[in-house]
């Protein structure tokens, strides 16, 4: 018992210790802003990290949003590696932060490699318009051609440049605009709901621009110098982060880290197996292996912690196939409108401002769902959750994919005609690519409705000093969809010899491999329904239950049940008063 609570009192020192040194100032910070009021500070800081946010996705969209066709059309891909390469890009750049993350936290300083991960972003958008630039035809003169590569070397200059650029944006998202920057601790589940669905709002947006606009750029005027763009967008980040330093360099708390999350459950596991094979069972909770009263390495407060955590993972899970139907709009529905009639009153519309139809109904349905969630926050229900709106969201999914199928047995009734993308002549077919628009509208209403639903779900429903954990996990799961999109294209076109995924739409049955695809969405989509109720109660009480078992939590209850006790004693009318006494 003494060293036990010597332990606890030594974790209590540590965690204070960390809570002071958070609220020191970083190293290089300007103290200019003592004469600033803490209010007109946290919203500068506020506006700056959402700047470099819309900064950071601006680049990013401006590098997928046509990349399937500068790949195909530039690079001489088929249309799977072209898919395959934008899935494994948008993946990367899912999981980046999280590396990231870790290494600003265990390794490396946050202010040196925010500025190792700016200069990398810097070079990958950079690189990107020498890939893209047509060397064939800058001439000294007639004779002599300044500069030429060879299609081998376009393609490592392209790859590394996104390699490098996805490192950047792994650090801009961890470290520079980070979700706890926005000082969300103290919001409770209506704000952080209208948090989560504005954010996404003016994410989406932001990209709805991009595609309309550099889009265009990069097919029609100058789809050379579209890449430019991207560029310009990173001096600007990289100015803002300069201009306020001090104030947008974000420092966590240190109480709980990834690292110490992957070491519990393998602790866990290690502990769990060795006991079971020569004492057999007979515990609680497999994680409690990783307690030091059982002999493992972690103290209560982690085990209990990373226990919460857990209780998370099968939400996790069925988030990996619904990121993989996700992506089918920078892939399988790409590739339906750049093989559909683009012309529209002799205007050729840009193949991904198609994605702009999937971005209005998150638009529309932003402000009508902040409607409905007040009225059902406000009402007695007050833990009203949100999984509803993901499994309604996960169906809408499916039923999209399945549009889809059936939009591509519809393209190919009819007759196909030249179209000229890139200055390249395509066979298309002279279906307007307005047919397509209901299955981006019903995978927007999908984004709508998932997406910040499991941002809130996965945020309020774990102690505090776990939430940027939790989102961490979220990101980790959200790129595994991404990877598993890219390996259903892979699998579809290997085991059909191409015919599921081909590389001329109508000599294939590309709209086999969404049948197919939408199949697995709605298994997906029921799986979760029957877990749902996990995750119904986002009350105060509920919250508890996963912080009442720490020792903090055990201590306020036991307080709690002193005063109650002594209440009782005060207004009993059993007792005499001797018996009070």
């Amino acid at each position: 018992m003494p060293g036990a609570n010597r332990r606890e009192m030594e974790e209590k020192r540590l965690l204070n210790h960390a809570a002071d040194k958070e609220q020191r100032p970083l190293p290089g910070r300007s103290n200019h802003a003592g004469n600033v009021s803490p209010s007109e500070k946290k919203l500068q800081e506020a506006i700056c990290v959402l700047l470099v946010e819309l900064c950071e996705r601006f680049t990013f969209f401006g590098i997928v949003c046509n990349m399937i066709l500068f790949c195909t059309v530039k690079l001489g891909y088929r249309n799977y590696q072209a898919a395959i390469v934008n899935m494994c890009f948008v993946g990367t750049s899912m999981l980046t932060p999280v590396l990231v993350g870790w290494l600003a936290e265990c390794l490396v300083g946050r202010i040196k490699l925010v500025c190792v991960c700016m200069f990398l972003h810097f070079l990958g958008t950079a690189l990107l318009p020498v890939v893209a630039f047509p060397f064939e035809d800058i001439y000294i003169d007639r004779r002599h051609i300044l500069h030429t590569l060879t299609k081998r070397e376009q393609k490592i200059v392209f790859y590394f440049a996104l390699l490098t650029a996805s490192l950047g944006i792994g650090g801009i998202r961890a470290i520079v605009c980070p979700l706890s920057a926005y000082n969300l601790e103290d919001c409770g589940p209506k704000e952080l709901l209208s948090f989560f669905n504005w954010f996404y709002w003016l994410i989406s947006l932001n990209s709805a621009v991009v595609f309309v606009s550099i889009s265009y750029i990069q097919q029609s005027v100058a789809r050379n110098l579209g890449f430019l763009i991207p560029f310009v967008s990173v001096l600007m980040a990289m100015i803002t982060i300069h201009m306020v330093r001090g104030e947008m360099i974000y420092k966590p708390k240190t109480d709980s880290s990834l690292l110490t999350t992957f070491g519990v459950i393998a602790s866990a596991l290690k502990t769990c197996c060795v006991r079971y094979r020569y004492f057999g069972g007979g515990m609680t909770n497999w994680m409690d292996h990783a307690k030091e009263n059982y002999g493992g390495q972690y103290s209560e407060t982690q085990v209990e912690s990373t226990k919460s955590l857990a209780r998370l993972f099968p939400l996790f899970a069925f988030q990996i196939l619904y990121r993989a139907c996700i992506m089918q709009i920078p892939s399988g529905y790409y590739l339906q409108t750049m093989n559909s009639n683009l012309h529209f009153s002799g205007f050729v519309l840009p193949v991904a401002a198609m994605n702009v139809i999937s971005i209005v109904p998150l638009l529309i349905l932003v402000p009508i769902l902040e409607c409905i969630n007040s009225y059902l926050f406000s009402s007695k229900n007050a833990g009203h959750s949100p999984t509803i709106y993901i499994v309604v969201g996960q169906l809408s999914a499916a039923l999209s994919v399945m549009v889809a199928g059936f939009s591509e047995i519809h393209r190919k009734h009819f007759p196909q005609v030249e179209q000229t993308l890139s200055e390249e002549v395509l066979l298309v077919s002279s279906m307007p690519c307005f047919h397509l628009a209901p299955q981006y509208i019903l995978l927007g209403v999908a984004e709508a409705l998932v997406t910040p639903s499991c941002s809130l779900l996965s945020f309020w429903l774990v102690p505090e000093r776990m939430r940027g954990i939790s989102m961490h996990f979220l990101t980790l799961f959200n790129g595994a969809g991404c990877f598993m999109g890219a390996f259903f294209v892979q699998t579809a076109h290997a085991g059909t010899q191409g015919n599921w995924f081909p590389h001329l739409l109508h000599e294939g049955k590309l709209e086999r491999f969404f049948f197919f695809l939408a199949s697995l969405m709605v298994v997906n989509a029921l799986g979760f329904w029957t877990i749902a109720h996990r995750y119904n109660n986002l009350s105060h009480e509920y919250t508890k239950e996963f912080g009442g078992c720490l020792p903090e939590g055990k201590l306020l209850k036991h307080e709690k049940a002193i005063t109650h006790y002594g209440g009782v004693l005060e207004r009993s009318p059993i007792l005499s008063p001797t018996e009070k006494t």
